[in-house]
This record gives C-alpha cells, sequence and structure tokens, in this order.
C-alpha cells in the first residue's frame, strides 16, 4: 500500500538532510508554543500525523483551541488552511464543490465547476459526527483518494492534503457516529485533554490582554513535502518492526493474547501496522532523533490503536475502556 522504502541515499547524506529537517521541525514545535499552551502531547501527535502525511481525528471537549491549532499549525507550516463546519443540513457539494451553468454573450450555455473548501492544503473538519453519513463520506472519500470527481470529471486536491477533524465526545444525540471503515481513514485519534494548572494559568496571563501572540510561518508546503519524503526513507530497526507487528497482531482476538480474547470484539488490521511503521519515523524526528526506538511504539500506540478497535459485551459490562485494553497489551510487548 505504502511504496518501499528508498535505500539509494548514503548514510552521510541522510543524516544531513536529518538533520536540516530537525532543526525546521523544531521551529515549527516553537513557533506553535507561542499560541498554544499546555498541550504538548496534542501539538506532538497532530504534527506527527502531518509529517506522517496523514489525517488525524481531534476528540475533546468545547474550549480546548483545537480551532485555534488547526489555524496555528496551517500558518506555521506554510499551508492553505480552511475550515468547515459541519451541521445536518450540509451537503456533500457544499465540501467538494458543484457545477454552475455560464452563459456568454452568444448565449451559448456551458458547465463551469467551482471548487469547495476541501481544495485546500489543511482542511479542518470541525464536529465532523454532526453532519449525515452522506456528507460525511464525501470528505472521507476525499481523504483516501486525494481526489474528487464531479459530472465525470476528476478534479485532484491540491499536495499535500490533510484533514484534522474535531469531534465532541460530550452531546451525542443528533449526531452520526463515524463508522469503523470510515473511521480507520484517520492515522490517528489524538485525544484533547484539559490542560493543567500552570498551562492554564499562562492562558489567563496571556490571552486575556492586548497583546495577542501570533505564530510565526516557518516552512513552504514544497519543504513540508520534503519532510514527509524523508520520513519515508528513514531505517527501522528490525527489533522496532517486531515490536510494531507484536502489538498490533495481539490487539486481535484469535491471536492467543489472553487480554485480546477475553475482551476484544474485533481488532486492527494491518492499517494500523503501517501507520505505526511511518509515525514512528515521524516521531524520531520531531523528538530530535535519526532512528525510531521502541518507545516511539509505545507512545504511538493508544492515539493510532483505539479508534481501531472495538469492546466486546463482557468488557463494557465491566466498565473496562480501549485505553485500558492497550495499556494491557503494551505492558506485555515491553516486557517480553
Amino acid at each position: 500500500m505504502h511504496a518501499p522504502q528508498d535505500t539509494t541515499l548514503a548514510p552521510d547524506e541522510m543524516v544531513a538532510l536529518a538533520e536540516g529537517a530537525l532543526a525546521d521541525i523544531a521551529r515549527v514545535k516553537e513557533s506553535v508554543g507561542r499560541v498554544i499552551f499546555g498541550q504538548e502531547s496534542v501539538v506532538e501527535q497532530t504534527v506527527i500525523a502531518i509529517l506522517a502525511g496523514g489525517h488525524a481525528l481531534l476528540v475533546g471537549v468545547p474550549g480546548l483551541a483545537k480551532t485555534k491549532l488547526v489555524e496555528t499549525l496551517g500558518f506555521a507550516l506554510g499551508l492553505d488552511a480552511r475550515r468547515i463546519q459541519f451541521t445536518p443540513d450540509l451537503m456533500p457539494s457544499d465540501i467538494v464543490g458543484s457545477e454552475v451553468m455560464d452563459q456568454d454573450e452568444t448565449g451559448r450555455r456551458s458547465f463551469r465547476f467551482i471548487k469547495g473548501p476541501v481544495f485546500a492544503q489543511l482542511l479542518m473538519a470541525d464536529e465532523i459526527n454532526r453532519a449525515s453519513p452522506r456528507t460525511q463520506s464525501a470528505l472521507l472519500q476525499s481523504m483516501q483518494e486525494y481526489h474528487v470527481t464531479i459530472a465525470g470529471a476528476r478534479h485532484d486536491l491540491p499536495a499535500p492534503f490533510h484533514v484534522l477533524a474535531t469531534q465532541n465526545p460530550l452531546e451525542q444525540e443528533g449526531t452520526y457516529p463515524l463508522p469503523e471503515a470510515q473511521l480507520d481513514r484517520f492515522l490517528m485519534q489524538v485525544d484533547v485533554l484539559y490542560p493543567d494548572l500552570e498551562a492554564e494559568r499562562r492562558i489567563l496571563l496571556e490571552t486575556t490582554g492586548t497583546n495577542d501572540q501570533k505564530a510565526v510561518a516557518v516552512l513552504t508546503a514544497a519543504r513540508l513535502r520534503e519532510i514527509q519524503a524523508l520520513v519515508r526513507r528513514m531505517p527501522v530497526a528490525p527489533s522496532v518492526v517486531e515490536a510494531i507487528l507484536t502489538l498490533v497482531r495481539s490487539a486481535r482476538p484469535g491471536n492467543g493474547h489472553k487480554e485480546a480474547d477475553a475482551h476484544i470484539a474485533w481488532g486492527p488490521g494491518p492499517r494500523a501496522s503501517q501507520s505505526l511503521m511511518t509515525c514512528v519515523r515521524a516521531r524520531a524526528l520531531y523528538e530530535g532523533r535519526l532512528a525510531p526506538s521502541i518507545d516511539d511504539v509505545m507512545a504511538l500506540a493508544e492515539p493510532i490503536l483505539q479508534h481501531r478497535m472495538a469492546l466486546n459485551f463482557a468488557a463494557r459490562a465491566e466498565g473496562m475502556s480501549v485505553r485500558d485494553v492497550i495499556a494491557a497489551l503494551k505492558r506485555d510487548v515491553s516486557g517480553s
């Protein structure tokens, strides 16, 4: 599904490219940190998803700066960012665009395609579960295929193209939960939690005055694509590959893992392994390292696996969560 690793680069050339990327990513972190306080893991996971070339689903209650994060990232990464507020009456054409009829001076009529907001490099789909399944699938198809088809004509989306969707876990009345196959299109699910005391104190002091901090543009879209290509070239040690395979396969019932057999209804497919393989490389770069480790696998296990598996009735009756099961799987893998 992914292109094979490019091994044509000499080691010293690879190191030079990686060190340039490390410096750029450090500047992105610094730029975003001027505006977003106390959400280090959220920023890390979201940037990793973009560096890995994928999409992310941000889940959190209102007022935790999810929209501000997307705007800030778009500016810092040099991307054309747009936002769609999903509502029950939103139509697929409101996202992908539609054809209108034009008439010239001679009276000749023709159709012209007007692009929708999906033609952006970074798209925020706000409260994606509030739109109907038909509208959700229009966006999710674009995420998977990187083009839209209108009246039989194909229109390619810009490159790079990333979707950061948000979902409110509280009010579920009048919403349309994303089906499992559509959730799988997201590289990772990022849980946005309340800030700690010091971060919230800083928010109070720095965002309620007259001097509002702004992010600094660090990258361009072309430079981001170069870093994304570099991420896919990074070597991964056999021990890290084995940790990924062991973790993902242990999360499937019927593979001999006691925890999975007892509590999981269905587990993650090969796309989870692919996602981990790409994201551990991106996390290594984000953390300032030239090679991923097993610690990267453990750190990314929850955001990459939690939306790709479901608990059975017995586990739900016991009050367990998917996070509890993933924590148990991680303990077994890291202890093995």
